[in-house]
């Protein structure tokens, strides 16, 4: 006897009932999946029928899930997420001698990159595939062995492995400091054509929060640049538009090869800038922990190198 069969509410009605549940909205899920708004309401009306409950309250041209509704909508997500990771895993299977490092963008270009001949050297066994988002972790569906990305960024499930530290100052380009008619300091520094990364959720070190940390506690920030990813930002300021906040180990490489410079000393060192994260429910692979393993040596070789 088929228990699933006769168990299971219609299939076809799990993914709008998930979409319109998550987005709280038949419409916002219709343009999601594609589909009409009518269709979203006939597959939902269809579980609510099977299922003999209510999961929505219809009220005011406008739709609210109900307790149950709530609940049915956690258990259904965490199912299609875990029927799709698997999906994925299984289509991008990797084989032996292949692992796989998820890493921000600025990182990957600016400090994985210019390092990826010391780990060949290290194990060259080893196949690096690497892939690059300027979104967190939790937002990366496809397989990883290994993430990388600035702490406080949301990670989900995924299993904490280590931290390392980071500093960050401000950085500009040579030629915008030699233009300016006095030395850059602290107090003059809001002055000066800033440039933003602005984070959605807010997950990142800002000009504000440095400034305060520095002991300017009301900055009066002047007009400056906004931009949605910190490559941009770096971009920005390598090309003399103004002053940004640089981290040093993605900026450290720039700084020595004269493309930026630091217009000041004032630096803020923090201890646990950076997480490595593997993936969560994976098993322990030798690719995996020796991608782990060259990760800890070439953060602890920065730091001993590093000017005090």
């Amino acid at each position: 006897m088929n228990r699933l069969g006769k168990a299971l509410p219609p299939l076809a009605s799990l993914m709008p009932f998930e979409a319109a549940a998550r987005l709280e909205s038949f419409s916002r899920a219709a343009d999601e999946l594609h589909l009409t708004q009518a269709a979203i309401s006939r597959q939902i009306r269809a579980l609510e029928d099977d299922l003999g409950v209510a999961l929505f309250e219809r009220r005011n041209r406008g739709v609210f899930l109900t307790a149950a509704g709530r609940e049915f909508g956690r258990t259904v997500s965490a199912a299609l997420e875990g029927i799709a990771a698997q999906a994925n895993a299984l289509r991008q299977e990797v084989h032996d001698g292949v692992v796989v490092l998820f890493c921000q963008l600025c990182e990957a270009f600016y400090w994985v990159m210019p390092r990826l001949a010391s780990l060949n050297r290290r194990h060259p066994e080893l196949e690096v595939r690497l892939v690059t988002s300027t979104r967190p972790v939790v937002e990366h569906h496809d397989y990883f062995d290994v993430a990388l990305q600035t702490s406080g960024r949301p990670s989900g499930s995924h299993a904490l492995a280590f931290t390392a530290s980071d500093e960050i100052f401000p950085i500009c380009s040579p030629g915008y400091l030699a233009a300016q008619p006095r030395p850059i300091t602290l107090a003059s520094l809001p002055e000066h054509c800033l440039l933003h990364h602005e984070a959605d959720p807010p997950d990142w070190f800002e000009w504000d929060s440095w400034l305060r940390a520095m002991g300017n506690f009301a900055p009066a920030l002047g007009n400056g640049m906004v931009f949605d990813s910190y490559p941009l930002v770096l971009q920005a300021a390598l090309a003399g538009h103004g002053i940004a906040l640089g981290w040093r180990r993605s900026a450290e490489h720039l700084i020595q090869s004269g493309q930026l410079v630091r217009p000041l000393s004032m630096s803020l060192p923090l201890d646990n800038a950076l997480s490595v994260y593997t993936r969560h429910g994976a098993q322990p692979r030798a690719e995996t922990l020796a991608l782990l393993d060259w990760l800890q040596r070439e953060f602890r070789r920065d730091d001993q190198t590093t000017p005090a």
